[in-house]
């Protein structure tokens, strides 16, 4: 369960990653003083959303893995 929450994530930052470098070009250009490619910064973001999203994936997995299947099928 922790996999599937975490799979859209990873999939997202990836994503996320791949636009902000190919977009920094442009807001370099627009923008005066700021630079295209900051590693600390895309570190720190992707950091924070990690962060955020585990605890967050975690909380409803280990719910899910305390409740016996048996009485969730017959709840079901």
């Amino acid at each position: 369960m922790l996999r599937d929450a975490m799979a859209p994530v990873g999939l997202g930052l990836v994503i996320g990653i791949l636009a902000a470098l190919a977009g920094g070009n442009l807001v370099a250009n627009q923008l005066y003083g700021v630079k295209s490619h900051d590693p600390l910064i895309l570190f720190v973001v992707v950091l924070v959303l990690l962060l955020s999203t585990i605890p967050a994936a975690i909380v409803p997995a280990r719910r899910a893995a305390s409740i016996d299947p048996l009485e969730a099928l017959r709840t079901d």
